[in-house]
């Protein structure tokens, strides 16, 4: 579980986000909406341990983070929580197999690449580089590479924002297996109201305040 409670979030006296409260539980596809400068990446650096908030609380299972250490975020960083960016962001001279196997060996962890490549449709493209993969199947290797270190958190800014309508699709399946199969907790930023179908819940952020969308 993860909570937020009375959460502020200023910068040099402007303040970005207000009295922020909410639960997500694992098990959950929670999507995280509203126009651009409403707040939702700060909303999401604060839930991956990124940033401190200005003010308020935030729960991790039993740990109120921000009484830890910079050291014991990052070790929660690493251990916890799976990043997934608009762009995949994979080095360009590893395999698909490799972006996993340098994931894994960093946090000292022993994985079948190949396998875990398999298990998202990705076998027969092991071996390949980063260019000789589409658009969605970069995307993809960028999540199993998330999920390497088994995270309870999986936060997603816009993972398909730069894919074509079928391709968005094949992500957020995945996204929603991981979510009810593997029972983690799934966050995603979306503007594609088209994803929504896959999400459990759905939070607005608007001028810093956050919502529930019924």
């Amino acid at each position: 579980m993860i909570k937020m409670t009375h959460v502020e979030q200023t910068y040099s006296d402007v303040p970005v986000l207000h009295d922020v409260s909410f639960e997500a539980n694992a098990g959950e596809l929670i999507a995280l909406v509203g126009p651009s400068g409403s707040g939702k990446s700060t909303l999401l650096q604060l839930l991956g341990l990124l940033q401190t908030p200005t003010a308020g609380d935030i729960q991790f299972g039993e740990q109120h983070v921000n009484q830890q250490s910079d050291e014991q975020r990052r070790k929660m960083r690493l251990e916890e929580i799976g990043f997934i960016f608009q762009e995949s962001h994979l080095v360009p001279f590893l395999t698909a197999a490799e972006q996993l196997e340098l994931v894994a060996e960093e946090a000292g962890r022993t994985i079948d690449a190949v396998a875990m490549l398999a298990a998202f449709g990705l076998k027969d493209r092991a071996d390949h580089l980063p260019h000789a993969l589409s658009g969605g199947e970069r995307q993809r290797v960028a999540i199993i590479r998330a999920l390497v270190n088994q995270p309870r958190l999986v936060l997603a800014d816009e993972p398909t924002a730069s894919l074509d309508y079928m391709n968005g699709r094949q992500v957020m399946e995945v996204l929603q297996k991981q979510a009810h199969d593997e029972q983690k907790m799934v966050i995603v930023i979306t503007h594609d109201e088209r994803m929504l179908e896959y999400c459990d819940r759905v939070l607005r952020i608007e001028d810093g305040y956050l919502s529930e969308v019924e």
